[in-house]
């Protein structure tokens, strides 16, 4: 089992009368890919600030390998920042950038180009020494600058939305790269995003946050399969919400018609958010073999799925499948228990 290496204890933060951190506790391991996702304005960039000692928690505490770091500065602390703006140095080439820290040091200039070329190498950028930083695309900056943070050995790197200025294409491409260094250097990586997916490709564990509260915590498996609130089910992925009725035990009652469900515990006859991915719904040429009728209303082709909106009188379902059905045209829909995930109903 892998051990700790950062725990935030009840951390807590305000800018005058917005609560930007709400009591915060949360676990992150060693060698972990651990993402902190949510909206705008949710906490997430802050956390990471505290956690990295450029912000004071005003209550709870940050630990390090177990020993509180509050009173530390971020010099002090085993860890490295990337951020969204590489702020890399305009006037020094790619060596002199991610030598800085060694030479900081006063490390021998034989160990500081032997570090250096095996950084280059790692990620991807052999060869480029002596080019300028400003004569890089976007992701090779980018990668300059992971170099230059992962060269002091950092326990931790902390890296807040670095893919968030390139482009669709090499932003895929960098998260792959991203996963293999990680992987390959067995270093703790906390990566904040408000990308779902992004999240959901490259992390070992993701808490997704709203309004400075953790809404949820665990692998991408489980918060995707298995979210905890109607808020992540409709934040990560896309998700049909629908007003339904526990009625008991395994069964909910939504569009007037009984449906068995997984789900227990609930209160007889208790409102409940009921929620449905899109490619969970069987769509069905005959309306007759369908648990549901509805009428298409919209076809997009999205690439490896199509993506219709089919009105069943009381809702407009949001449906992803590999066949369309034309608009205008009846079907039938079918939902089966494994695909009912049963929410209750958030607090107003």
């Amino acid at each position: 089992m892998k051990t700790e290496v950062i725990r935030l204890e009840n951390v807590s933060i305000s800018y005058g009368e917005a609560n930007v951190l709400k009591s915060v506790s949360l676990s992150i391991k060693k060698n972990e890919f651990f993402t902190l996702l949510g909206p705008s304005g949710c906490g997430k960039t802050t956390m990471l600030r505290i956690i990295g000692g450029f912000e004071q928690a005003y209550d709870g505490s940050v630990f390090f390998d177990g020993k509180n770091i509050d009173k530390l500065p971020p010099n002090k602390r085993n860890l490295n920042t990337v951020f969204q703006k590489y702020a890399l140095f305009p006037h020094m080439n790619v060596f002199e950038n991610v030598a800085f820290g060694l030479k900081v040091k006063k490390m021998p200039k034989d160990v500081i180009k032997k570090e250096v070329s095996e950084m280059l190498t790692l990620v991807n950028l052999q060869g480029f020494e002596k080019r300028s930083v400003t004569s890089l695309s976007g992701g090779q900056q980018q990668r300059v600058a992971i170099a230059r943070a992962l060269i002091n050995k950092p326990e931790v790197l902390l890296l807040d939305e670095p893919l968030g200025a390139l482009d669709l294409k090499m932003r895929k491409n960098m998260q792959t790269e991203l996963k293999k260094i990680q992987q390959k250097l067995g270093i703790t990586f906390i990566y904040v995003t408000h990308d779902q997916e992004e999240a959901l490709t490259m992390s070992d564990t993701i808490v997704v946050l709203k309004d400075g509260i953790v809404q949820q915590m665990g692998t991408p498996v489980d918060i995707y399969n298995e979210p905890q609130n109607s808020f992540v089910a409709d934040f990560i992925g896309e998700s049909n919400i629908i007003d339904g009725i526990m009625k008991k035990d395994f069964l909910v009652n939504f569009s007037n018609i009984d449906f068995k469900c997984v789900d227990k515990g609930f209160e007889e006859n208790l409102p409940v958010d009921v929620v449905i991915r899109p490619e969970d719904i069987k769509v069905v040429d005959n309306p007759a073999d369908g648990m549901l009728k509805g009428v298409v209303e919209s076809v997009i082709f999205k690439g490896v799925h199509y993506e219709m909106k089919i009105d069943s009188g009381d809702y407009v379902w949001t449906i992803h499948s590999t066949a369309m059905e034309p608009v205008g045209k009846e079907v039938g829909l079918n939902i089966f228990p494994d695909e009912i995930h049963i929410m209750r109903k958030a607090e107003q």
